[in-house]
């Protein structure tokens, strides 16, 4: 096997290898560090790396393995975001404010990656303060899709899904209050789980936050599966994490006989046509797997919008206003107006968002009721310029004026439903672009598992992606 095949093994089949001593961590690590260092530089997708003490660390994990006292993840390569808190390690959140900033502190899902074995061994790309569905800060620049240098690979997660897809690691970490998981993956075509809210626990800075989810980012779903075992959990840190555990087997079982509800544009948005044909492809694919699945009609419209980015710019203010004064003119534009929008919000705009998620619930529930899943587009177009104006008044999809932060962007309504777990997984290509698009799986409320399920299930009938026999990025 060559250094790229091997760049493109499934965490899965590593750790498999490294038991039976047919590979080595030590071996992998290197291949993975080549592979950073050719391809990183077209990308941009790290902020730090820390290569010559991971391969210290890949070492350890093969004595480790020697002896029999391997851990879950053990040996690993894994980007952890650059907008979560790592004990003692430059965390610049993607802005000039924090270029210096050491937490005391590490996220709970971090520690609990690490401690479970896998290898930090680089930082992934943010913009500023996670706040964007494309990867752009005033600190590190433009991050770039690796299936088109011309477009975005997401945000707000988006060094991640740019070094998956590049074969610049194993595991990612992201999080997600708008997509920030789920946006990538699509644009980056890999996997994104946003887990149901208090599954897995949030960091000190988010407390009771339940737009927040922390959660895993791979290349194929039986990862994602691996590193939410690991993730998922009560955490003493976090009030809200919750005491059942829920751990996803390796083989989550078959979904024949399902009923699978699909919604094309969850009631308001603007869908690009190759959007719409990978959605019905996908549909096609359920059916073929024994499914039968039906077009419903969701009775959500552009009205969560504002109750949204209300909600989403008075946590921003109340986080980060106190900057403004000192660091305005060092900041993104887009994120200095966040932050004073949210100024002037009042208690009240701020719990109208509540209301709207009550309802938005109320028209979810009874589809529920009927159908064992959802499927909807994860973004209403493929992707986005890498330099995406999140203010462009010119923005249009199908002819039509569009909002350029939020009306592209499918992902965030389901972060308003938060307890329903959402999976992100890829679903073909753009025909003109070669960006991939990725499907949404949605569940009933806290019911992992029956995402885990179909997403598994698809995943065996799609086209393979970087495997020796699929597609892979040519970088």
């Amino acid at each position: 096997m060559n250094d790229l095949d091997l760049c493109y093994m499934s965490a899965g089949e590593a750790l498999a290898a490294f038991r039976a001593k047919s590979l080595s961590p030590v071996e992998l690590m290197q291949a993975v560090i080549a592979r950073c260092e050719s391809v990183n530089p077209s990308l941009n997708a790290f902020t730090y790396t820390f290569f010559e003490r991971a391969l210290e660390q890949a070492g350890a994990a093969e004595k480790r393995y020697a002896a029999g006292e391997a851990r879950a993840l053990e040996g690993l390569p894994l980007a952890i975001k650059d907008f979560h808190a790592v004990a003692g390690e430059v965390t610049t959140l993607g802005s000039k404010i924090f270029e210096h900033n050491r937490p005391e502190n590490t996220a709970p899902t971090v520690a609990r990656l690490l401690d479970a074995g896998a290898i930090m061994h680089c930082r992934s790309t943010t913009p500023e303060f996670a706040h964007s569905p494309a990867t752009h800060s005033p600190l590190w620049g433009v991050t770039r899709n690796a299936w088109n240098l011309d477009y975005t690979p997401g945000g707000s997660s988006g060094g991640a899904g740019a070094a998956l897809a590049a074969g610049m690691t194993f595991l990612a970490d992201g999080t997600d209050a708008g997509g920030s998981v789920r946006i990538p993956a699509s644009a980056s075509g890999v996997v994104g789980y946003k887990a149901p809210f208090g599954r897995n626990p949030l960091d000190r800075d988010h407390p009771l936050e339940s737009l927040l989810h922390y959660g895993p980012m791979t290349r194929c779903v039986g990862d994602a599966a691996l590193m939410q075992n690991v993730m998922s959990g009560a955490h003493p840190e976090d009030m809200c994490s919750l005491r059942e555990d829920m751990v996803i087997p390796e083989r989550p079982g078959g979904i024949k006989g399902w009923k699978i509800a699909l919604s094309m544009d969850l009631g308001f948005f603007e869908v690009a046509p190759e959007v719409r044909e990978k959605t019905l492809a996908a549909a096609e694919a359920f059916r073929a797997l024994g499914c039968e699945v039906e077009e419903v009609a969701l009775d959500w419209s552009y009205d969560i919008h504002d109750p949204y980015l209300q909600y989403w710019e008075g946590m921003a203010a109340t986080t980060l206003a106190q900057y403004l004064p000192e660091w305005r003119d060092r900041m993104d534009p887009y994120m200095a107006g966040i932050i004073e929008n949210g100024a002037g919000h009042t208690a009240a705009t701020q719990y109208q968002c509540n209301l709207v998620r009550g309802q938005m619930y109320q028209a979810l529930a009874p589809i529920f009721e009927r159908y064992d899943v959802m499927i909807c587009p994860a973004l209403s177009v493929p992707s986005v310029k890498a330099e995406h104006d999140l203010a462009d008044p010119n923005f249009e999809i199908n002819g039509e004026p569009t909002e350029a932060y939020l009306g592209w962007n499918m992902c965030y309504p389901f972060n308003m439903v938060s307890q329903c777990p959402v999976m992100c997984v890829p679903n073909g290509f753009c025909p003109e672009t070669g960006v991939p698009i990725g499907l949404q799986i949605v569940g009933r409320t806290f019911d992992d598992l029956s995402v885990f399920r179909a997403a598994t299930a698809f995943e065996a009938v799609r086209s393979p992606l970087y495997d020796k026999h699929g597609a892979r990025p040519e970088l």
